[in-house]
């Protein structure tokens, strides 16, 4: 069986074939896809998320005194318990609906790359305008620009506790010594660390309190919004990786852009980057013609990402590693109703409950429960983290399930064969769906198989 570029580029870099609609002609439409990735009509805010999470402080704190309970506040606590569903939710229907898939594949890999976790329901909607805001207007630009909005927006000074750091020698912890005021690094080390350069690229621990003292200032609540703060700054100028940033009365947030300016740029950035492009898109091990291709790439262009993603779009690799990727649960989710040709109609028709049994629940028994990961370093990259026993077995589940699910007829196995791999699939594969006894376990085997679970 012979395939080629378009059937290569939509299994590879989007979410998989579907009936509904022909895979990218070539790399420039690949890259002209990924510019659909940006925020849509129903972007979440850093306003709205703060208006419900104030609506809901105000009813929990009647609830906590024994007042009557402000109805507002009330539909407050339910629109934030049901965000997270309805997120993922949102986050389906454009996959689906992408032609190309490229796009959002990018911004699951870049909201990833810059984990943010809600710990509480006040903080849900603030998760969502962390994407809408800091990810999605920067999917298609400068990495740089990407790095300073997601670094500095709200919700990640909220998840690495920025909000509670105070310079040392402040303004305000020289008013209050009686006070517990602290540097918090939680944030300049992830900056460095995950962000950006990369672990062991050459950083000291002095680099990353300079750079913490830079970023103290930061403010954020829900009820006074954010703002930088020039009491809580540490006060002179800071040191990172042998530059200078600050130290001028009204430096501010321009002092923290041209950090971050500087550390984007770097060939340790370029080089980190890269390869984790490379490892999500290509493979769990990356040539080093591939790497070093893409760094160069962002170093000649200051870290224009739509050059970058040419370059991965367009190198052998993308050919010669078919298959080295294992799909994660979100992945094989939404490939998996692609490949059934539904529609992000027929999912924002769907009731809640109804969507929770078709991906709230399945992905969290595949191991990926949806805005839930452990820790700032985003989900696993390597198959062995996504396929064993429990997941697999989730996996099949839900291959036998959904479908018969969301359709009244199921498609013929043979056609879905055709439409789903483009000819890529397997030769034991394609001996065996035709013997298929039934629709059902046809399209099940398809779903289940080992050539739709990696890409």
């Amino acid at each position: 069986m012979s395939f080629g570029f378009p059937e290569l580029a939509a299994i590879r870099l989007g979410f998989g074939l579907s009936p509904l609609m022909p895979p990218p002609a070539d790399v420039e439409a690949v890259l002209a896809g990924s510019a659909s990735a940006g925020p849509g009509p129903d972007a979440m805010t850093t306003e709205k998320a703060s208006a419900l999470a104030t609506r809901f402080r105000d009813v929990r704190l009647a609830r906590r005194e024994g007042r009557p309970e402000p109805p507002e506040g009330q539909e407050a606590e339910r629109q934030l318990g049901d965000l997270p569903v309805e997120g993922l939710r949102r986050r389906v229907i454009r996959a689906l609906d992408d032609p190309i898939g490229f796009g959002e594949r990018l911004v699951q890999f870049w909201a990833d790359h810059f984990t943010v976790r809600a710990t509480d329901k006040m903080n849900n909607a603030l998760a969502l305008a962390f994407v809408d805001e800091a990810i999605r207007p920067h999917v298609n630009g400068r990495f740089e620009d990407m790095f300073f909005a997601a670094d500095t927006h709200p919700m990640m000074l909220v998840y690495l506790d920025q909000i509670s750091s105070r310079g040392p020698g402040s303004p305000v912890a020289r008013r209050r010594p009686d006070r517990n005021f602290g540097l918090n690094e939680n944030l300049a080390r992830e900056a460095l660390e995950l962000h950006s350069l990369g672990v062991g690229a050459g950083y000291e621990q002095e680099d990353v309190r300079e750079l913490a003292e830079l970023l103290t200032g930061l403010s954020f609540s829900h009820r006074s919004g954010f703002a930088f703060r020039p009491p809580w700054a540490e006060p002179g100028a800071e040191t990172v990786l042998g530059r200078a940033y600050g130290g001028g009365r009204r430096d501010g947030l321009d002092a923290i852009r041209d950090a971050f300016h500087d550390i984007a740029r770097r060939p340790e950035t370029a080089r980190h980057l890269s390869r984790k492009l490379a490892v999500h898109f290509v493979s769990d091990d990356p040539s080093e013609d591939l790497v070093e291709a893409m760094a160069a790439t962002w170093r000649d262009t200051g870290g224009d990402l739509p050059q970058v993603y040419r370059v991965l779009a367009s190198h052998p690799d993308l050919a010669s590693g078919l298959r080295q990727k294992v799909r994660q649960p979100f992945d094989f989710c939404v490939a998996g109703l692609r490949a059934l040709g539904i529609r992000g109609e027929g999912i924002a028709r769907l009731e809640l409950p109804v969507f929770r049994r078709i991906a709230w629940g399945p992905l969290e028994a595949m191991g990926q429960p949806w805005g839930r990961p452990k820790g700032p370093d985003g989900w696993p990259e390597t198959a062995d983290a996504w396929i064993a026993a429990q997941t697999l077995a989730a996996r099949i589940n839900w291959s036998l399930r959904i479908p018969r699910l969301l359709l009244d007829e199921l498609p013929d196995p043979r056609e879905m064969l055709v439409s789903a791999f483009g000819g890529t699939q397997s030769v034991e594969l394609a001996w065996a769906v035709p013997k298929a006894e039934s629709a059902a376990e046809g399209v099940a085997l398809i779903l289940a198989s080992g050539d739709f679970n990696r890409r």
